[in-house]
Order: structure tokens, then C-alpha cells, then sequence
């Protein structure tokens, strides 16, 4: 019999668990209370720890006892304005941190009760924040790289990698010294040449690191970023998918995908696919402790200022 994946079958937290944790509204304010003010109560403008607590109708605010501004509990995170109570916005961070799969905005709508377009900007608002929080994730010792496109063709559009809905990116995997991936970093690249993979080993991989590649020309480029480079050219009648050293670029490269094309059919990979690469790559960071990773979620909510849904709708230019 083979031995079972610890990590593939861990409890995580059920949802009876998270009922009990965070089913109330006053559960889930004490929650996010903790994370964002571990120390009580601290004025975002002036840090002063003294205030009282002055109420506009239902409102809670607190009011510094030295500037005098007032700040409510999700005013400047990434709740900030939402008319929706906190248990909505913790029944999504649950649901799009335990899936192992994704979860579209159209499914969250239906799983937590709210129009699409309020799941739409709850998901997106979720997603900036795993964004910021992997932006400049490193990676160390043997690193297996690939390049990928994620996305497809748009109805009369040009197909290939010249199409508009294609989103060039670098995939890599940090194996341990048994060979078992820990980390990966999944990042949008402008195009697959050396300068653009310099500056992407340049922010991503520590210059202990040795990267192994299918021996693809632009990445020769990591070792100007103090790497060592280790090709392993695949040739014409061999793939990578035969060569043990490419196992788990390989394999997390066929799970993202799978599951980005089995959940989402219809969005603007151009547009949002920064995000949607940077939720799995959260997900995938912290699959050793699933019961843990809505709690630190929320911590990095906390941290995340505010963000417009005109800001999400952004074109991503980076």
C-alpha cells in the first residue's frame, strides 16, 4: 500500500469548526480586532493606545484620545466601505482558502448568498490581498523553472502564443533536499527574454539558489542575478515530462491549470491574471497547515489598505 500524503489528507478546518469560530458577527469583529490591533486598540494616524468608543447609530468608531480622529474597525483595511457583515467576508475567506481547487466569483455568490457583484469584488479584494502578501515570496537552494502561458483564445481572436488573452509566466518550484516541493512562485513576465528574466530572478530567488531548466535560452539570464544554472535540455525526442528533474515543476504546472480551466471560462486573463497565479501560489505556500491558513489570511487583511473597486478593474500594467 503507499503511503498516505500527510499533506493531501489533513483534517484542515471543517466547516462545523468554522461555524463555531467565526458564525457571528461579534465573533468575527473580536477576530479581526486581534489581528489588526494585537495590542488593543492603536490610532492608524498617531499610534496612541488611549480612546473611547463613540457610536453614529449602529456605527462603532473609536476616537483617539490625542489627535481625536476617529477610525472604525475595518476603516483603511481591505473591508473598508463594505456594506456586507463580516460573516460574509469570512465565509468567502474560508471557502477560497480550503478549496483545494478554485472558486470562481459566480460559485461564491451562490455559496455565501450575495449578488455576483458583490462576490465578484469580495473575491478580487481577497485576492489583492494574497497578491501583496506573495509579491516578493524568494526562493532558495535546487529551484525548477519553466515557462507557461495561462489563458486561452477569446471567441474570434487569434490563437497561440500571439494571442491577446495569453498571459506569459515564469513557474518555479523550491524542492527540499529530499526532492519534495516546498514553495513555488508563479510570475507574469512581459515576455520570455533575458531581461525580463533577470529582473524576475532579481526579486524571486535568493543567489544561493540552483536553478534547473529545460535549457531554454532566456535562462541562462538567472545567472547574472548570482544564480547557478543548470540546463537540462529536453531535445526533440524526449519531453520534460520523462525527465525526473522536471517532477514537480511538471506536476504543479498541470494542477494549476487544470484547475484554472475546470473553474474559470470567461474572465480576462490579460487583465486579472496577476491575481488569479498569486491565489493559487498562496494557497499552494500554505497547504501544510490548512487549519491555519484563513487565520493568517486574516492577519494579512488586516495589514491590506483599502482598495476601490475601480482599482481592481485596472488594467495591470506590470
Amino acid at each position: 500500500m503507499a503511503k498516505m500524503n500527510q499533506v493531501q489528507f489533513q483534517a484542515g478546518m471543517s466547516l462545523e469548526q468554522f461555524m463555531a469560530l467565526y458564525g457571528l458577527q461579534s465573533q468575527c469583529e473580536e477576530a479581526l480586532a486581534r489581528c489588526r490591533w494585537p495590542g488593543g486598540f492603536a490610532c492608524p494616524h498617531c499610534g496612541t493606545h488611549k480612546h473611547y468608543i463613540v457610536w453614529h447609530g449602529k456605527a462603532k468608531t473609536f476616537q483617539c484620545c490625542a489627535c481625536a480622529r476617529q477610525t472604525t474597525l475595518t476603516g483603511g483595511t481591505i473591508f473598508h466601505s463594505s456594506k456586507l457583515p463580516l460573516t460574509k467576508w469570512f465565509q468567502a475567506m474560508y471557502f477560497l482558502t480550503q478549496a483545494k481547487n478554485n472558486v470562481s466569483a459566480l460559485e461564491l455568490k451562490r455559496l455565501i448568498g450575495v449578488c455576483y457583484r458583490s462576490a465578484w469584488r469580495i473575491k478580487h479584494k481577497v485576492l489583492e490581498v494574497m497578491t501583496q502578501r506573495e509579491a516578493d515570496r524568494q526562493l532558495e537552494g535546487r529551484v525548477e523553472v519553466d515557462d507557461a502561458y495561462l489563458g486561452g483564445v477569446h471567441p474570434g481572436g487569434k490563437r497561440g502564443r500571439g494571442s491577446q488573452n495569453k498571459v506569459p509566466f515564469i513557474a518555479a518550484v523550491q524542492t527540499d533536499a529530499g526532492g519534495r516541493p516546498q514553495l513555488a512562485v508563479f510570475s507574469p513576465v512581459r515576455t520570455f527574454g533575458r531581461a525580463d528574466v533577470k529582473a524576475w530572478a532579481d526579486r524571486h530567488l535568493e543567489a544561493s539558489c540552483v536553478v534547473v531548466s529545460d535549457g531554454l535560452d532566456c535562462f541562462t539570464a538567472v545567472s547574472a542575478a548570482g544564480a547557478s544554472h543548470v540546463p537540462k535540455v529536453v531535445g526533440t525526442k524526449r519531453k520534460s515530462s520523462d525527465m525526473p528533474c522536471f517532477k514537480w515543476i511538471n506536476t504543479v504546472l498541470g494542477n494549476l491549470k487544470t484547475a484554472t480551466s475546470g473553474t474559470y471560462h470567461a474572465f480576462n486573463f490579460g487583465k486579472y491574471g496577476r491575481r488569479y497565479l498569486a491565489e493559487a501560489q498562496y494557497r499552494f505556500n500554505r497547504r501544510f497547515d490548512l487549519s491555519a491558513i484563513l487565520r493568517r489570511l486574516l492577519y494579512a487583511a488586516a495589514a491590506t489598505g483599502k482598495r476601490t473597486e475601480a482599482s481592481l478593474r485596472m488594467v495591470n500594467e506590470d
